[in-house]
């Protein structure tokens, strides 16, 4: 590693065209703290992590220290990836990128999913200097027959992934890390890893794993704003922000509120499920004000349609789910509002980045909650946050249904692998390893492999359930709902759940998309298509899917805390301060105690308050047994417990229970989310649910606790 002199500024490693562009063609006058920091590790080829606030210049960080070094080190071809999780993403940062390497007389070009045929045939022949793309689109030319995966990638020298905690939290990074394993073993070298990142409570463990295979022998660091470390997490400030909570009852309220405060700004509304989104921005449309929207199920063209016109307008309002909370830009904001709220402080944190970035400025976020479990949710979230705390981003356990994805996803690239050498494409990453064995005999057992010869090939039942469109379906690891797509003549708007077009309704059948309600004209069952023509109101706006999830360990008790008399550190209107008394006086003596849980028996039932959230929850209920109520599911607060339950019984067994903790049931049902599921044997398949689901420490650390006994004679 080539150690800097000292008294030496570090911007001096820059290439010089690239330093006289930042002067005289940005028009900088220096370089921020993190991108001065990030220079002589990226130069140097250090693996790094890359830490700033939204806005804080990641980009630059690293897209100045690689075009130094592509010049520097006279790296040809495609010599540089930049992934990241949105395809928006994507398309917002290609003209950034493309501008920088356009200084060294390079280039960048972008390919996803939506990348015409024509423009991927140019990129095949002739390859730019930074390829802009997504995991999914990387495997795919990975296992396409069009591509030469050694010209077109062979070359690849460091991978840049935007927004990497949004990967490691999910499938989407196991994926991640099995393609980069498999890419280093196409180029014959190591290659650098540099990940993007606003939000994460621990980024040395998301170095190592970023690192993947070996990360002892890989020099890395993390790199964060004015500092250069491994880090912990407490040792990042919390930003500084105008935060305020406010309780107002109703999505129509809300509505009422935001169409009153901040006229003449631009407001960016962020709610958490796509139904709340068309709701609110009908809602807003109803009184004049000018609104645009943004979530999953609408169309591309719909989403880009709304982004730019409102970055080029001022004053109005957009609607998004979490789909605006990353990097995309929508243009200078002057105010972020959150209804409700959000399930974790570092979505939180990424959206009170969007704004804040003028000069005279500063960030700030208004809460508006409709219902008095969500200001409490609300409260606790905040009173986190205040505290400087942030999630640790975990990858879930046990990716089984992935390793069974990439085994045949090799199969394909390779066409067939040897039975016995098969785990080296992925250098030794488990849990893509030896293993993995038991696996890949169930793939030849069950026909999605063939084996002849000593050689594995794909099998018939591969064919049969992930051949279709070239095996497109091999490349995304995650499940998506059957939807309908939605059409105005030719012009497409999104897609909407079945049900909206099946269940019985009295009058005509119509639903709420892109914020407008439209009439359905005509259905195409067979293509899945429903054509509709736009009315004034009396859409239902309705999805499938998992969009509120169970609450962390850490959240929910931040909210008996709340309960408990804790006020977050932020500004409260009197109308939360207000409702937060109520919710004290109304839940807290039934609900929470503060020596520990609590245990209650009325006419009603007999509920363990554990406040553990609902993972923690899950792994109780299933630990107790028969004790348990068998029909009601734990919540995030409590596990019900048998009516007929004894007090000598819940003894005996809260006694056991820190030494007999055992995995949450899982519905069979479920599995069919899982995908790939199919490709792996049913007591797997449910078992890594399960692994999925559980929380051992948070069960643990409850089980532990005393508890209060409330049980009348």
């Amino acid at each position: 590693m080539q150690e800097q002199p000292s008294g030496t500024d570090p911007v001096d490693r820059l290439d010089p065209v690239v330093l006289h562009h930042i002067v005289n063609t940005l028009g900088w006058p220096d370089l921020r703290p993190l991108q001065k920091a990030a220079v002589g590790p990226l130069m140097d080829g250090e693996d790094a992590i890359l830490l700033a606030p939204t806005a804080g210049g990641k980009t630059e960080a690293a897209t100045f220290p690689l075009l130094s070094a592509m010049r520097e080190n006279r790296w040809a071809g495609t010599s540089v990836l930049y992934l990241a999780p949105l395809k928006a993403l994507l398309n917002n940062l290609v003209h950034r990128v493309d501008s920088y390497a356009q200084w060294l007389g390079r280039r960048a070009a972008l390919w996803h999913g939506d990348t015409p045929e024509s423009v991927r045939r140019r990129i095949r022949t002739d390859s730019p200097d930074f390829l802009l793309t997504t995991p999914e689109s990387l495997e795919a030319m990975l296992i396409s027959v069009n591509t030469d995966h050694a010209h077109m990638l062979g070359g690849v020298r460091a991978v840049v992934v935007d927004e990497v905690h949004a990967f490691a939290g999910d499938d989407r990074g196991w994926h991640l890390l099995a393609v980069l394993e498999r890419l280093e073993r196409l180029t014959g070298h190591r290659i650098q890893r540099i990940g993007l990142s606003a939000t994460v409570g621990n980024p040395d463990t998301l170095l190592t794993w970023l690192q993947g295979a070996c990360p002892s022998e890989r020099p890395g660091r993390v790199v964060a704003p004015g500092v250069i470390l491994p880090a912990s997490a407490s040792e990042l400030p919390r930003p500084a922000g105008e935060v305020e909570l406010d309780y107002i009852g109703s999505l129509a309220n809300a509505a009422k509120v935001i169409s009153a405060l901040h006229q003449g700004e631009k407001r960016l509304v962020f709610c958490d499920s796509r139904k709340q989104v068309e709701e609110l921005g009908a809602a807003l449309r109803a009184r004049d004000v000018t609104v645009f929207l943004s979530h999953a199920s609408l169309s591309t063209d719909e989403r880009a349609r709304s982004e730019q016109a409102f970055a080029e307008a001022r004053d109005c309002v957009i609607v998004s789910t979490s789909t605006l909370e990353l990097g995309i830009d929508v243009g200078d904001l002057d105010r972020v509002i959150q209804i409700d709220s959000p399930s974790s402080v570092a979505s939180f944190l990424q959206r009170i980045g969007r704004t804040g970035r003028r000069a005279g400025t500063s960030r700030n976020c208004l809460f508006l909650a409709t219902r008095p479990d969500l200001l409490l949710q609300a409260a606790g979230m905040l009173s986190l946050w205040a505290r400087g705390w942030v999630e640790p981003v975990t990858p879930p356990p046990s990716p089984r249904h992935l390793v069974a994805q990439q085994i045949l996803a090799v199969t394909l690239q390779e066409h067939r692998i040897g039975d016995r050498l098969w785990p080296e494409q992925w250098n030794g990453l488990a849990p893509f390893d030896r293993s993995a064995s038991p696996l890949l005999s169930h793939l030849v057992s069950e026909g999605f492999l063939d084996s002849d010869g000593g050689m594995l090939f794909i099998g018939p039942e591969a064919e049969k359930h992930f051949g279709r469109r070239h095996f497109m379906e091999l490349t995304a690891s995650f499940t998506a709902p059957p939807e309908f797509t939605v059409l105005a003549g030719r012009t497409e708007i999104g897609t909407t759940d079945p049900s909206v077009l099946t269940e019985e309704r009295p009058g005509p059948r119509r639903l709420l998309l892109a914020g407008r309600s439209w009439q359905v004209t005509f259905i195409d069952w067979a293509r899945r298509r429903a054509f509709v023509e736009p009315v004034e109101d009396g859409g239902v706006a309705k999805w499938q899917g998992s969009e509120a999830r169970g609450l962390s360990y850490a959240l929910t008790r931040a909210m008996r805390e709340v309960l408990l008399g804790t006020d977050p550190d932020v500004k409260l209107t009197r109308r939360a301060t207000a409702a937060l008394a109520e919710l004290r006086m109304d839940r807290a003596p039934h609900e929470v105690h503060p020596a520990g849980t609590l245990l209650v028996r009325d006419a009603d039932a007999a509920r363990w308050w554990t406040w553990a959230g609902y993972r923690a929850n899950a792994t109780l209920a299933s630990s107790l047994g028969n004790l348990a109520d068998p029909v009601q599911r734990p919540t995030d607060t409590h596990i019900r417990l048998r009516q007929d339950l004894s007090l000598a019984d819940w003894k005996a067994a809260r006694a056991e229970l820190p030494d007999s903790l055992t995995l949450p049931t899982v519905d069979p049902r479920a599995v069919r989310g899982l995908k790939f599921s199919v490709a792996l044997p049913p007591r797997i398949a449910t078992a890594t649910l399960a692994e999925r689901l559980a929380d051992f420490d948070g069960a643990l650390r409850t089980a532990k606790e005393p508890v209060r006994v409330e049980w009348p004679a």
